[in-house]
Formats: structure tokens, sequence, C-alpha cells
């Protein structure tokens, strides 16, 4: 185990087979340079797959997702951590995002080759996938 953030991982170029990130990504304070740093780490033929956020885009879906992470998940939030700002962040966080057909352009300008992407739960999730 070893501390660090992905922009700066202090291991080897082509250390690792494979990269799984959940739910982490759109927290890097730089994308891109925790992206390309993901990808020197990442050996020839491995591959990287991220769990994130998304923001589902079809009617009635996006409409009641968006009412409750506006209103009901920062309520909740605050009952159960005392902190309002922490779960309005991750609304905040979910929306600056760029999800989906954005988030594969950014894949592919960090140098991962075949970069895609499939919705989960209604577009509430994405999974995304890449080689090196």
């Amino acid at each position: 185990m070893q501390l660090g953030d992905a922009e700066t991982v202090n291991f080897p170029d082509n250390s690792f087979d494979a990269i799984v990130v959940g739910f982490g990504v759109r927290n890097f304070e730089n994308l891109e340079k925790g992206l390309t740093n993901l990808n020197r780490v990442l050996k020839p033929g491995g591959k990287i797959v991220i769990l994130e956020f998304s923001y589902p885009r079809a009617f009635p879906i996006k409409q009641l997702y968006n009412f409750y992470f506006t209103y009901w998940t920062p309520f909740i939030g605050k009952i159960f951590s005392k902190d309002t700002r922490a779960y309005s962040y991750l609304q905040e966080s979910v929306k600056a995002f760029p999800n989906n057909e954005k988030f594969v352009d950014v894949m592919n300008k960090c140098g991962f080759k075949n970069s895609s992407f499939q919705t989960l739960s209604l577009g509430v999730a994405a999974i995304y996938e890449a080689g090196k």
C-alpha cells in the first residue's frame, strides 16, 4: 500500500497490467494530468476501467435525478454526516465532470486507445474502458 495521488503516482513506467478506479476520477485536481500519469504506469496492452457517476439524459429520469441530487441528497447527507457541503459537493462534481463521449475524448487525448463507455442505472453511472 502506498499513499499518493494519480497525478504523482510513484511507480515506474509500464508497471501495471490493469488499473481500476471507482468513483474517484472526477475528484482529480487535474484530470488530464492524472489520466496521463495513469497511462504512463499502464503496460502496453494493459487496460483501464473506470466506474464514475454520470448524468442521465432521458426524460423523466434526468428531471427526477436532478431533483433528487439537488434537494434530497444534501438533506439526507446533512442528517447523517452533519456536513451540508459534503453532499452538495457531490452534485457539483458530477455535473462538472465531462461524462460519456466527452470523457472518452479526454481519455483519448491522454493517450488511451479504444476508449469506450457504457451507461448503467438509467444513466446515473458509467463504466469507461480503454487500453494502452
